[in-house]
Parts: structure tokens; C-alpha cells; sequence
């Protein structure tokens, strides 16, 4: 598996030369011009990109996260949702490295096959960083209006959510 594993990008890209010499295309030119849309596209998403990594950054940073996390930890049995778990569901929502790095602080804490580190785990393979993906996304096509978007996408990471924790407690 890993030797197919290994081959499958270069295959890939020789079946596209392939595919462009059969088809007589200029293949060169016609990368070069992907390439060109592509640092278009980044170009005009780099801006909303930083603005989500400093606020990402300042959110964890001012300690307004676990402040948030406390005051959820309230109204939350800890019993059910362990309070260490809550930082990493909010920062999730706005960007994945972010979350993987507290994860990886319970990982050290409580170890990764504690309760909060197979919820951890589970939570950040079944939610989205919705707020990233969108801005991401919308940006790069210029969509204004979104519609029903943010409140699926919520909805999806609040199911994603309960069922990590009835997963986790059921391992």
C-alpha cells in the first residue's frame, strides 16, 4: 500500500502530460497560466487569511478563550464535556492548526488515550473551521451573500461535536 501510495501523485501528473500531448495541447503555457490564476487567488484571500490568523492569535493569546471556556464549563457539566475540551471546539471553528496545537497540549497533559484526549481527537476529525472556510471560500469567488451557510455549517459542527463526545465516552 505504501509503494501505491507513493507512485499515486507521479502517475497522476504523467497522466495529465499524457492526456495534454494526446489532446495537442501547449502544456507548458497552459501551467503557467494556472499557476498565474492561482497567485491571483491567493493574492486576494491572503488579506482575510492574516486577519483570521491574528485574531486567532490574539483570541488565544489574551486568555479571552479559557475566560470563554470557564463561563461555558458553567453551564456544561464537566462530568459530560471535559472544560479543557471547550478552548479547542471554539478555536476549531476558526482554525484547524490552532486547535491541534491545544490539542497536543492535552495530549502532554492527560495523555492522548485519556477521555479529553480521544474526544479531542475525535472532535477535530469531525468538525470543520467553519469561519476559515467560508471567508476562504467566499472570498475567492466574491460571494456576498451567503444565505443559510453559517447556520448549516454551525449545525453540522454542533452534531459533529455531540457525537465525538458519545463516541469518546463510548470507547
Amino acid at each position: 500500500m505504501i509503494y501505491i501510495s507513493n507512485l499515486m501523485i507521479p502517475a497522476v501528473v504523467c497522466l495529465i502530460v499524457i492526456y495534454g500531448l494526446w489532446k495537442g495541447r501547449p502544456i507548458f503555457e497552459d501551467f503557467i497560466r494556472g499557476a498565474k490564476e492561482g497567485m491571483k487567488t491567493v493574492a486576494g484571500i491572503l488579506p482575510t487569511l492574516v486577519g483570521l490568523m491574528i485574531g486567532t492569535g490574539v483570541l488565544r493569546a489574551s486568555g479571552f478563550l479559557d475566560l470563554l471556556a470557564e463561563g461555558l464549563s458553567r453551564v456544561i457539566p464537566v462530568s459530560l464535556l471535559p472544560a479543557q475540551v471547550l478552548p479547542v471546539i471554539l478555536v476549531k471553528l476558526f482554525s484547524s492548526s490552532a486547535a491541534t496545537g491545544l490539542a497536543l497540549d492535552i495530549f502532554k497533559e492527560f495523555g492522548p488515550d485519556s477521555l479529553s484526549g480521544r474526544m479531542v481527537s475525535i472532535i477535530l476529525s469531525c468538525t470543520e473551521t467553519v469561519f476559515y472556510t467560508m471567508s476562504v471560500y467566499y472570498m475567492s469567488v466574491k460571494i456576498k451573500k451567503t444565505r443559510y451557510t453559517l447556520a448549516g455549517a454551525l449545525l453540522a459542527v454542533f452534531m459533529g461535536i455531540i457525537v465525538s463526545v458519545v463516541l469518546a465516552w463510548k470507547l
